[in-house]
Formats: C-alpha cells, structure tokens, sequence
C-alpha cells in the first residue's frame, strides 16, 4: 500500500461526471493519461465532459443512468469491463442533497436520497469488487461530506447519508487492508457545485424560507471544484486514507474533536456571525 497509485494507463469510473468535482476530477484525470468511464444522468453534460476529456487523448466511454435505478448501476461494472478490459480506480462521486426539518420531511424522498448517497455506493463498489480485486493495484475513493464530520440541524437526511458512507468506507478499509485494494474517504467542504441548486425541500415548506434556506446553504460553497479536484487526485495518487478538503471542513473537524457533544453551539454562533 505505500506503493504511488500511477494514473497512466489505468481505467478510472466517476459518478456524478457531468458537473462540479466529478466533471473537474475527470478532466484531471484524462490529463494524467488515465481512461475514463463516465456515468451521470444529465446526457448533456456527460457528452461536454466527455468531449473535453478525449482532448486529452485518453479513451472515454459514457454511460448515462439514474443511480438509483439499480438494475442500471448493477449492468455498470460489465459495460466497463466491455469497454476498457478492465477497471483500477472507481470514483463514488455523486450525490444529491436534502434540506429542512425531518419532522417535516416526506419519506419518500429520504429514500431517494439514500438511494442515490449511500445505496448506489454501496451497491457499485460490491458490484465493481471482482474487477479491482483482479488488479494488482486499484483504488477505491468514496466522498463523503463535511456534513459527514458534523451534524447541522436541518441536514438530518443528508448528514445521515454522509456519515453512511464515512463508516462503510472505514470499515471496507479495515477489510482490504493488506491487500494491492486501497480505499480513500473524501470529506470535501462547501465546493461550488449545483448541489444546493438542486436539493429537494420539505413540500410543504414555505416557500421563503426555503428560498432563504438554500441562499444561506449557498453562501458556504466558495471552494472551486477544481481545487477539490486537485486535492482529490493528490490523496489518489499518494493513497491515501482520507483527504480533507478546505478550510471549512477542516476547522468542522477540529471543532468536532475538541467538542464532540456541543460544537454545533460554538458552529452556530460562527455562521450567524459570517452572515
């Protein structure tokens, strides 16, 4: 394991490759020499992704699903082996986002949000497992949250799914360790990505304040995806166990270590303060 993962010449799968950090890190990847398998569900966005990364000259295939459908994502693995003969570095990138109360939330769409955050990365990675296991090295990187260190109150969802996939990461971790199979937890920041854009709210919210919700959620993504990115292929490379992205997740962190039980008090006062 202490082995540099070398990018060229190796086959990488990123999900959620239309936009923000999975658009930004397989742009990255295509310039280290490495071949793409790109998988999101907005087509339009995969093909411009997917055309900027062949200008790199690395092969790219598309692969247009829901995540959610899991019959699609089971099918992913052997359209990959299909394409590129093999796979060495799997990218669970995609996600989507959840805001307000729980009491008020509907269960209906907890559970699509489970299914996209935490079931589709579980669901790949266990259906990906026989094709990087045959690799004398491979790579698996899940990203979590900063929301996957510290719980805000109406991120109850979202936080769960996050924290989710931090502790099925740790645990695969724990089970490959020792073999050529490394395994890297991403915990970015506010990354300026659609994610807030596109999160569903409680429907019977108030407008307004949903409206004010998702512009105070927006006011924290200031990190470009591209910086993410860069961080992202650092921690690959170097194989690393965990990658921390940004200022903010890393003071999240410290709080969270200083004050297990009561830094949301002292996290708070300092958003409230920023405003």
């Amino acid at each position: 394991m202490a082995r540099r993962f070398v990018l060229r010449g190796r086959t990488a799968l990123v999900t959620g490759a239309a936009s923000g950090i999975g658009a930004a890190l397989s742009l990255a990847l295509a310039e280290r020499g490495c071949a793409l398998a790109l998988a999101d569900r907005d087509a339009p966005g995969l093909g411009q992704t997917a055309r900027a990364a062949r200008a790199a000259g690395v092969a790219v295939s598309e692969h247009v699903l829901d995540l959610a459908d899991r019959a699609a994502l089971l099918a992913l693995p052997g359209a990959v082996q299909a394409r590129h003969g093999g796979l060495q570095l799997l990218v669970n990138n995609a996600g989507v986002a959840l805001g307000g109360r729980f009491e008020d939330t509907d269960p209906a769409d907890i559970d699509w949000l489970m299914d996209v955050n935490l079931h589709a990365v579980m669901r790949l990675t266990h259906a990906c497992l026989p094709l990087l296991r045959a690799e004398d090295q491979a790579q698996i990187v899940n990203l979590s949250s900063v929301f996957g260190i510290i719980a805000p109150a109406g991120q109850a969802a979202y936080a769960a799914s996050k924290f989710a996939v931090r502790g099925f990461t740790e645990a695969l971790r724990h089970e490959v360790e020792g073999t050529g199979l490394g395994v890297t937890l991403v915990h970015p920041g506010g990354v300026a990505t659609a994610i807030a854009r596109n999160a569903r709210t409680p429907r019977g919210m108030d407008p307004r304040e949903a409206a004010e919700g998702l512009a105070a959620f927006e006011r924290l993504l200031t990190l470009r995806p591209e910086t993410a990115a860069a961080a992202i292929l650092r921690g690959i490379e170097a194989r690393s166990p965990r990658v921390v992205i940004g200022a903010d997740a890393r003071r999240a962190l410290l709080i969270q270590r200083l004050m297990p039980v009561r830094y949301w008090s002292l996290i708070r006062r300092a958003v409230r303060d920023d405003r």
